[in-house]
């Protein structure tokens, strides 16, 4: 958590208002930031269908199965219903742990070069330039300009 500061100094400001002529449309497209989404969709979209079949799967043999869940596991009192509903919160904490783990082994790194190639406005691609701040688009007919 120290380095938290020290990298944004390092990285700079990343907030719209203080770089205005920032072209967040051109790092959408750099290669680095592109990189990124597609890993996190990788992890995020697979890890989201497997929890939340796991879950559903739960209330549907809760309803339609409550003999199933009913029978006794291991020794009397501990239900397949309360092992079942229990691996609900032990899941939760596994995939969690499971995406910080992939967070700071691989999405962090990729996000500071794609943030390093959009601050030094030099990144792979050759279509990524700094734009020039957003100019007002001329109002329409009849109407006067915000200046």
């Amino acid at each position: 958590m120290a380095d938290a500061p020290r990298r944004a100094v390092e990285l700079g400001d990343l907030s719209g208002d203080e770089r205005p002529n920032t072209d967040w449309v051109a790092i959408e497209r750099s290669p680095e930031f592109r990189e990124l989404m597609s890993k996190k969709k990788a992890f995020v979209v697979p890890a989201t269908i497997f929890f939340l079949s796991w879950y559903f799967g739960f209330i549907i043999l809760a309803g339609y199965a409550p003999d199933f869940m009913g029978r006794e596991f291991i020794w009397d009192g501990l239900t397949v219903g309360y092992v079942l509903a229990l691996s609900q919160f032990l899941m939760t904490f596994v995939l969690g742990w499971a995406y910080v783990r992939r967070a700071s082994r691989v999405f962090d790194p990729l996000a500071e070069r794609a943030v390093t190639k959009a601050l030094e406005g030099t990144p792979s691609d050759p279509d990524f330039a700094q734009a020039e701040p957003p100019r007002t688009p001329p109002a329409p007919t009849g109407e006067v300009a915000p200046q």
